[in-house]
């Protein structure tokens, strides 16, 4: 078998050679750039600080900003830092870091990355597609964004007054007005009619910034049903969006990495100048005191702690592949351990800190409209295109702020794109080297074209209800097993041991004991229960709290769930069909790393003899097909 195998280029040197003593750091080369086997030039981080950015431009991303303080209102305010942390620690953490040493170690994509176990190559295609599905709406909001910044360049805030052309006789400019109609009037068995509950009692009262987001700019039709015209001005918006993310990502990593200087600062001015005016404004202490009073009663829920750990892979973005992606185009040398540690902290501390600002906020709104706080949080699209834009509209100088605040969202959320679109890029590239490589801006023009076009049923009358599905359910359950997958895969097949030894060919240290035992027990186990938490909460798809999707917008999210689910297993399945011998020899032969898995230059490769020339034969491995040949 022995002889076969290394016939086959299969063979791998014993696991177990004497690697006591850390890496001589000198022995690293330090070159700028990688060589693909055509000779073109992978491109790499210009500096360490572009890639780090990059990280935290990423993670860092609208969520931090709309879900988070809603989560924390929702859980018990204060105490719902200690599942966050919990989750952190157990979870994101171990995962980011898995990430980060995984494609920093290859330097390849979320796709070919999988050379470390063929078997599981469809984890990267499921990551792909969900990074697809997430991409194409993302840019949608991101064209919502750009128009209320377009809107905001006006003396007086459109959304702030009922005498516009979209507004209806129920729109009212005094939110308590809405909050004392909402208390007295029943909902029950209401129907939307452009944008407005009706039932037998009369019109449900509506703000005027509802109705601006509503009828103003969405254009909303009657149900998912009616999806209606393209609305014009949005498509432009939304053209505009792309052809920042194309031009941004021209040159790769390269220009990218000079973009997120700025991405990845720039909320923090927004968010720090914000708190200091909003912390002064009557009521801003009343918004605070909401947000981090602990109710600890809370934690006895299961679903607070499921919210944590959910929230937690959003926040992070692990399992997406735009880790993997961006830890690609690093130096060998990089301190991944550090950037993993650095990173999640400035995530997590973010979405804490911009809590203070949102909450100081709707205090001051609540102030000014004579309600609860309660009455004025919302959370999602809601938050952030019909509560913020109420709230700055109240400020001093609005359309100022207005214009910052939605000049930052516009930051948050291109720096998450261009992970997204670049994680998508880098996969297309890494299948087809040869071919590709040299093609960058052709191949991500053309991405940029194709999900311009798939965007467009977004922006019609009745988009907004495909954004909504779409994000509630193109990501989430695939998002946790396929981080509970990449983890068995590393901790249990290819080994801790080996894992543990390509860092310290990086890094020049092992990771300790905690590391171990959080990829082989701890990070799965709780992988798991977020798993059942998640499958315990599901519930029928609804838009905007009370409005339930028909069966054809059920259908239509379980099928975009499922679409990456259904990809993980069909490689696997080729590969073992396609290779020879019994049923257990094809899977443990798929199961292993081909010849190529290892760090992707030769000096590299050199460090360590389980992926030199001593160890494994260095012969092409592929058909005429481009296949593995793995039989």
């Amino acid at each position: 078998m022995a002889d076969k195998e290394k016939r086959q280029g299969l063979y791998l040197a014993p696991t177990r050679v004497s690697y006591n003593t850390a890496v001589n750091r000198s022995q690293i080369p330090m070159a700028k750039e990688a060589k693909e086997d055509n000779g073109e030039e992978r491109p790499e981080w210009t500096g360490k600080l572009d890639f780090l950015l990059s990280c935290i431009s990423y993670a860092v991303g609208l969520g931090n900003v709309w879900r988070f303080p809603y989560l924390c209102y929702k859980n018990g305010g204060g105490a719902f830092l200690v599942p966050y942390i919990f989750m952190l620690a157990f979870a994101g953490l171990p995962l980011f870091y898995l990430e980060l040493a995984f494609g920093q170690f290859s330097s390849l994509g979320p796709v070919s990355i999988w050379r470390i176990s063929p078997i599981f190559k469809g984890v990267g295609y499921a990551m792909v597609a969900i990074s697809m599905m997430v991409g194409i709406y993302y840019n949608v909001v991101i064209a919502y964004t750009l128009y209320y910044l377009f809107a905001s360049f006006t003396a007086t805030l459109p959304w702030l007054t009922c005498n516009n052309p979209w507004n209806t006789d129920a729109c009212i400019q005094d939110r308590s007005v809405l909050s004392a109609n909402t208390t007295n009037t029943s909902l029950t068995n209401s129907s939307l009619i452009n944008g407005t509950a009706v039932n037998h009692t009369g019109v449900r009262p509506v703000s005027a910034s509802e109705e601006y987001w509503r009828n103003g700019v969405l254009q909303l039709s009657e149900g998912f049903d009616y999806p209606g015209e393209v609305v014009w001005y949005l498509c432009l918006c939304l053209l505009l969006a792309w052809l920042l993310v194309f031009f941004c990502l021209i040159k790769g990593v390269q220009s990218a990495g000079k973009v997120v200087y700025f991405t990845s600062t720039f909320p923090y001015i927004v968010l720090t100048i914000l708190l200091i005016r909003c912390s002064i404004m009557d009521g801003a202490i009343d918004g605070i005191k909401f947000y981090v009073t602990p109710d600890f009663s809370r934690l006895q829920d299961a679903e607070v702690w499921g919210d944590a750990g959910i929230q937690i892979f959003f926040s992070l973005s692990v399992a997406w592949g735009g880790l993997i992606s961006m830890a690609s185009y690093n130096r060998f040398s990089q301190n991944c351990y550090r950037d993993s540690i650095i990173v999640s902290t400035i995530n997590c501390g973010t979405s804490i800190y911009a809590g203070f600002v949102i909450f100081s906020i709707l205090g001051f709104m609540a102030n000014e409209m004579g309600v609860d706080v309660k009455d004025v949080a919302d959370k999602g699209s809601g938050l952030a295109f019909v509560t913020y834009p109420e709230a700055v509209a109240r400020l001093p100088i609005s359309p100022l702020w207005s214009a910052l605040f939605f000049f930052m969202l516009l930051s948050l959320g291109l720096g998450t794109q261009f992970a997204i679109i670049q994680t998508i890029v880098t996969s297309i590239i890494d299948e087809f080297p040869e071919r590709l490589m040299s093609k960058r801006m052709l191949v991500t023009g053309l991405v940029c074209l194709v999900f311009f076009l798939l965007g467009l049923p977004c922006i019609t009358q009745g988009g907004n209800y495909m954004v909504e599905l779409m994000n509630d359910w193109s990501a989430g359950f695939s998002l946790m097993l396929i981080g509970l997958v990449e983890c068995v895969v590393i901790a249990w097949i290819y080994g801790t041991d080996n894992f543990f030894r390509d860092i310290e060919m990086m890094i020049g240290f092992r990771p300790n004991r905690w590391w171990w035992l959080c990829w082989k027990f701890l990070t799965p186990a709780v992988l798991l229960a977020i798993l059942l938490f998640y499958l315990i909460g599901i519930k029928p798809a609804i838009y905007g709290g009370r409005l339930e999707f028909p069966t054809s917008g059920q259908a239509l999210g379980w099928l975009m769930t499922l679409t990456s689910l259904v990809v993980i297993p069909l490689p696997g399945i080729y590969y073992i069909c396609k290779a020879e011998g019994t049923f257990m020899e094809r899977v443990r032969k798929v199961m292993k790393p081909l010849p190529e898995w290892g760090p992707h230059l030769e000096e590299n490769r050199e460090l360590d003899e389980r992926y030199s020339k001593k160890g494994i034969p260095l012969a092409d491995y592929r058909d005429a097909d481009n296949t593995p040949n793995i039989a």
